[in-house]
């Protein structure tokens, strides 16, 4: 890393506790720890609080809806632009904000939900909203170091996304920040920004449709799998999957001199563009009742070859009794948090609960798999086909939001990939009115003779296929029914045919 760019300031970590709802959340900071002048000086968090209670719930990409928020930690606050109180020109204010809130229904009790939930925000400050930025206004602190300033989304203005290309075209440390650059990339200057306007747990912008930048909404420490996989692929050779060029983190304290594991903030890709991802071509197809065969089977293929590139580049381990019975308790515990939270799921509990019960019997009968790292979150959205030779990528390693980041970087059989692939191709049928048609079954055998073209045929492992395709629909009705539950017929579909049924597809193998 070259040595630290002449940023401006930061503020260090301050700590906040809000009243109980109705109130809105306020926050107060103890005198504890070294003072900060300006922008990010006292009394910042308690004057966005309110403004934060309302504008978080409705953002795509936050966590805990349906859920109060009870206050608010700030971790860290950093300027990277700061804005001169008069001037037409912005500031960018640069946040880590813990959300608390209570435990959500069906989660573990054990877990410290409060208090973990930690977001990235970039706050666009300027004195007067041009038009163009209404839809992004977050509001106008009535008190503390922004008082009367308007907020708003700083990845919408075009201003402020071109000056995270910039930080990251220079690698350098601001504060908490550290800005880092693969030393063979150059990332040329002036490449236009714009910000993708697709409903996703994250955000991204596009630059001069040469790279896109992948902001995490939602953070904590360690090395996000989105910047760890890509990076071990590329020391292999692996071409499916874009190598990152730049990527940036926060250090921040965990106790006095101490720091936390850096917390992966954003990455930096190669664009591919003329592409389209394989959801929008299966509904495509589906639109035109044109056939997906090809094109399932050869996405099997590409998803084979970034399996075996991962088990060439990172460790694997072999699974036993130990480590399967470990696995079938956390499929059952997720299944248990997902029956308290959903009724509907409750008919079926004790018929998709064999399907784990058996897969941890098969582990006291001597069977084994080996574990890798795997994609985590594969579905169709996921892949990317160019238009000029059809070449299909994989894109988003992040793994599944919710789960822990422990978790989404622990080894597991590829199956867990496979299933989801598989259930992906249940959605598409069900969202292009072509569920019962035959469509997804064609789809889905079609995925597992690519696959098996290239590593082994995942039908040959009919119990490990269903217990993570279970898995997979017990996580889709319990995200359909917070977040989209006008969906939620899509999952609860597949929970009567696996509870039924008793195979990864319903009466008919895959």
């Amino acid at each position: 890393m070259s040595d630290a760019a002449p940023f401006r300031r930061e503020a260090v970590p301050r700590r906040g506790v809000a009243p109980n709802p109705p109130a809105p959340p306020a926050a107060t900071v103890p005198p504890a720890g070294p003072r900060t002048d300006g922008v990010a000086g006292d009394g910042l968090l308690a004057s966005l609080a309110p403004l934060l209670t309302e504008w978080l719930p409705r953002q795509r990409w936050f966590a805990g809806k349906g859920r109060p928020l009870t206050g608010f930690t700030l971790v860290a606050a950093t300027e990277l632009l700061h804005h001169h109180h008069g001037s037409t020109a912005p500031g960018l204010l640069h946040l880590l904000v813990r959300a608390q809130q209570p435990a959500a229904a069906g989660e573990p009790a054990h877990r410290p939900a409060p208090a973990e939930d930690c977001y990235q925000l970039l706050l666009g400050i300027q004195d007067v909203l041009p038009p163009h930025l209404a839809p992004a206004l977050i509001g106008r602190p009535t008190s503390g170091p922004l008082r009367g300033r308007t907020l708003y989304e700083g990845l919408a203005d075009p201003r402020l996304a071109a000056l995270l290309l910039e930080r990251l075209r220079v690698p350098g440390r601001l504060g908490p920040l550290r800005f880092s650059r693969e030393p063979d990339t150059t990332i040329p200057p002036g490449l236009a920004p714009r910000l993708l306007g697709a409903e996703q747990s994250n955000s991204s912008a596009v630059y001069g449709e040469t790279y896109i930048l992948k902001l995490f909404r939602r953070v904590g420490p360690g090395t996000n799998p989105d910047l760890e996989l890509p990076r071990a692929l590329a020391t292999v050779g692996c071409s499916r999957v874009p190598a990152p060029a730049a990527w940036f983190e926060a250090e921040v304290p965990r106790a006095p001199g101490t720091l936390e594991e850096p917390m992966t903030l954003g990455v930096l890709q190669p664009f591919l563009p003329g592409s389209a991802d394989g959801w929008q071509l299966a509904l495509g197809a589906l639109a035109t009742q044109a056939g997906f065969a090809a094109s399932a089977r050869a996405l099997g293929h590409a998803t084979a070859e970034v399996h075996l590139a991962l088990a060439e580049a990172l460790p694997t381990v072999v699974l036993r009794r130990p480590q399967l019975e470990h696995l079938a308790a956390g499929m059952i515990r997720r299944l248990d948090a997902a029956v308290t939270a959903v009724p509907a799921l409750r008919p079926y509990r004790r018929a998709l609960g064999a399907a784990y019960e058996e897969l941890a019997a098969l582990g006291r009968d001597g069977r084994t798999w080996r574990a890798q790292r795997v994609h985590g979150d594969l579905h169709l959205g996921q892949t990317l086909r160019t238009a000029a030779d059809g070449r299909w990528s994989l894109i988003d390693f992040e793994g599944e939001p919710a789960r822990p980041l422990a978790e989404r970087r622990r080894p597991q059989p590829v199956a867990r990939d496979i299933a989801g692939m598989l259930r992906s191709f249940d959605y598409a049928a069900a969202v292009g009115h072509a569920a019962g048609t035959g469509w997804a079954e064609q789809a889905r055998a079609a995925f597992c003779e690519g696959y098996a073209s290239v590593h082994h045929d995942p039908r040959e492992d009919p119990r490990l296929l269903r217990a993570h395709e279970t898995d997979k629909a017990v996580y889709e009705v319990l995200y359909e029914a917070r977040h989209r539950p006008d969906w939620l017929s899509v999952p609860m579909s597949a929970i009567r045919r696996l509870a039924e049924a008793g195979r990864p597809t319903g009466g008919t193998p895959v």
